[in-house]
């Protein structure tokens, strides 16, 4: 124990003398959420802008009230469609014999959804004006009915809309938010420590650490040892800053929120030492990113798991993000406790024991003597 406190310490000086380093562990995830959220945010509504030819009045007027719906009333539908091409409209309404003809430029899937929702909707509350206009008529030739049909009328109701997650402001964002963190937190320590080591290794200061009388398993939990306690530093900054600077609401408490990324920091930690004893360079270490990283966002929840094809939910089961995105999500959106998320930390558990066994035994390959 002795020895591998010895290795930590060593490696943490190196640490704090390296500033770049620290900054990018520290610094740069926070930089990366801040302008993930300010990107998402900003603008987080669609203006559409609808071209209309041959069509009625009142259901322009009715489609023009429409919050982010702009109307253009064209005179030909070779006028419409040039306005189409030209990237001036979003859409075409056209009506012919009765019927009403739309061609969207589906340049944006939202646009096309908000063109047909403004269509529908407006033609719905045309067809009620009409109807009201109509009885209107028919109780001012009707006194009596008039008289009947306004005692027998009721209030339209309110409807009041409450939420159990955030309020009517809270964006897709704000869902994967803490989905994103988890993200970051694996994707720094996983770079950060496989760098570190292959550093060691290239230099030739692993190769002397091995020729003494030195356990692989000291050497292992050395290293996880000081930047365990980095990725716990970072983890909380992380937390930190996406509950109280980002305004993320969490209904569980955030403590488990930060255990469930210190362990899912620890994982990573054991994986990128992994990563790095098959990369002879730092080129090479830059290669696992794309394949071992960047495709777990895809399994973290970010995209539903039940929609993907069996074989493909079957993959997510050996990725760590899959459990720690399952994990914070029922924390944050659903206030689950500790006792509701202890399966996948569990599973992070046992991805930590498996990696670190790994680690010790592949030092073997290293060992000169």
């Amino acid at each position: 124990m002795r020895r591998t406190w010895a290795i930590a310490k060593r490696v943490l000086k190196e640490l704090f003398r390296d500033k770049r380093t620290l900054a990018l562990m520290f610094l740069a995830p926070i930089l990366v959420l801040t302008l993930m959220k300010v990107v998402f945010t900003t603008n987080s509504t669609t203006d559409v802008n609808i071209a209309t030819v041959n069509v009625q009045s009142s259901l322009v007027k009715q489609m023009d009230k429409m919050k982010n719906i702009k109307v253009t009333k064209y005179s030909t539908e070779q006028k419409a469609n040039k306005a189409l091409k030209d990237q001036k409209a979003d859409g075409i309404v056209h009506r012919k014999n009765g019927n009403y003809y739309v061609k969207n430029a589906n340049t944006d899937a939202s646009k096309t959804a908000a063109t047909k929702v403004a269509l529908q909707s407006s033609m719905v509350a045309t067809n009620i004006k009409n109807l009201k206009a109509q009885l209107t008529k028919m109780a001012a030739a009707n006194p009596q009915a008039a008289a009947s049909m306004q005692s027998n009328s009721q209030k339209a109701p309110k409807i009041h809309n409450s939420y159990v997650y955030g309020n009517k402001d809270t964006s897709f964002f704000d869902k994967i938010l803490p989905i994103l963190m988890g993200f970051f937190v694996f994707f720094f320590v996983f770079l950060i420590s496989g760098m570190a080591l292959l550093k060691e290794r290239t230099t030739g200061t692993l190769d002397r650490l091995l020729a003494t009388p030195v356990r692989r398993s000291e050497i292992v939990f050395g290293y996880m040892i000081s930047y365990g306690l980095l990725a716990i530093v970072q983890t909380l900054i992380i937390v930190l800053y996406t509950v109280y600077v980002l305004k993320v609401e969490v209904l569980g408490s955030m403590w488990n929120m930060v255990l469930v990324n210190v362990v899912l920091a620890i994982v990573a930690l054991a994986f990128g030492i992994l990563m790095s004893t098959f990369a002879k360079s730092e080129f090479q270490m830059m290669q696992f990113i794309p394949i071992i990283v960047i495709p777990q966002v895809f399994f973290s929840g970010i995209i539903p798991l039940d929609q993907m094809a069996h074989w493909v939910q079957d993959l997510a089961y050996i990725l760590p993000l899959k459990y720690s995105g399952e994990a914070t999500s029922a924390i944050v959106l659903n206030g689950e406790g500790l006792g509701q998320i202890l399966a996948p930390i569990g599973a992070l558990l046992i991805f930590l024991v498996i990696l670190t066994m790994l680690n010790v035994y592949g030092l073997r390959r290293y060992r000169k003597v």
